[in-house]
């Protein structure tokens, strides 16, 4: 599953990470495979600003699931510092740390200006480098680093010591672009379906088609996201859906951003027409129903697209008057998938 940490209006940022942890170990208890936590800054609905805190707090607290970056926004960070972090969490929990890279801001212009001191931020220059970035990450994590050369001497530089093993690293994308480069590298890939919901089946089958196999990763590997609200009754999963499709909109439509509402409060809120449609449209591509209907949905979306997994991002929001520090809607949405 995927995880932003969503802060609800009647929470705090401790109640949201303190949600995420226990929605954590329900994942880890029902057997989820992976739970990764997003890259976002400066949003007042979003907690997950830095997923190598995150996973090593996750991590800390479940027992066998793995727990990845979904993803690492590499432009806004030095590619030695994203291999030196995530070298010590595989260090520290060997066998189950994912590294997911993607290459778009995650933010506002000044804030990615704000996240490199002004030194790039997500310039021209840093995304126009991502390829050599994300080399520069597989080098470094490697047990036998990279050799820098500074004045006509060659320097060992390596993101630990003595590495036994490295994560897994995937790259993740809504566009061709990602797909290309995924192939080219031979990396496995993830393609952001619960953003996008457009041009999946397009990326994926370029993504095969040009795969060029690696030592890391020898056949084409792909999963793909998509948003969940899952409860006993499709209308009270249409009802728990409500928060996060309203965020989403405000997102797409240019509104300010706040807080992610209490389904009593979003039931008030008034779409207009004009936006109606774009509101439906997002409604058609997630998954939301009752547990029966969402299980038959995401085995649908694993036949189209012939992925290898699909990962969850449960959106289901939470009534007033509910514990801060917990998420019944996201941990119901998992328990009614998993059966």
């Amino acid at each position: 599953m995927l995880d932003l940490v969503p802060v609800r209006s009647d929470q705090t940022t401790s109640d949201a990470i303190a949600a995420t942890v226990s929605l954590a170990r329900v994942a880890d208890e029902l057997g989820y495979r992976r739970f990764w936590l997003a890259e976002h800054h400066n949003m007042p609905a979003v907690a997950a600003t830095n997923p190598p805190v995150l996973i090593a707090m996750v991590a800390g607290a479940t027992r066998d699931i793995r727990v990845g970056s979904g993803g690492v926004m590499l432009p806004n960070h030095a590619p030695l510092v994203v291999a030196e972090q995530f070298a010590l969490l595989e260090a520290a929990y060997p066998g189950r740390i994912d590294l997911g890279i993607g290459r778009a801001p995650g933010t506002d212009p000044v804030t990615s200006f704000a996240l490199r001191h002004g030194a790039g931020g997500v310039s021209e220059e840093a995304v126009n480098r991502f390829p050599e970035y994300v080399d520069n990450v597989l080098a470094m994590m490697d047990a036998h680093g990279v050799g820098l050369s500074v004045n006509g001497r060659t320097h060992p530089l390596r993101a630990t010591p003595v590495a036994s093993s490295v994560p897994t690293i995937w790259l993740l994308g809504s566009s061709d672009y990602s797909a290309r480069l995924a192939a080219e590298k031979g990396m496995p890939y993830v393609f952001a379906h619960h953003f996008s919901g457009s041009g999946t089946a397009e990326a994926l089958a370029l993504y095969r088609s040009q795969f060029r196999p690696s030592p890391e990763c020898a056949e084409p590997r792909t999963f793909l996201t998509v948003n969940a609200s899952v409860a006993a009754t499709r209308e009270e999963a249409e009802r728990l859906a409500l928060p996060q499709l309203l965020a989403m909109l405000a997102l797409r439509t240019g509104q300010p951003l706040t807080a992610q509402l209490t389904v009593e409060e979003a039931e008030k809120v008034e779409v207009s027409d004009a936006h109606r449609g774009l509101l439906d449209a997002m409604r058609s591509r997630w998954v939301i129903g009752d547990a029966a209907e969402a299980r038959s949905a995401v085995a649908e979306l694993a036949a189209t697209y012939g992925v290898d997994e699909v990962m969850v991002h449960p959106v289901a929001g939470a009534h007033e008057g509910s514990e801060p520090g917990s998420s019944e809607g996201r941990e119901a949405t998992l328990r009614l998938l998993a059966g």
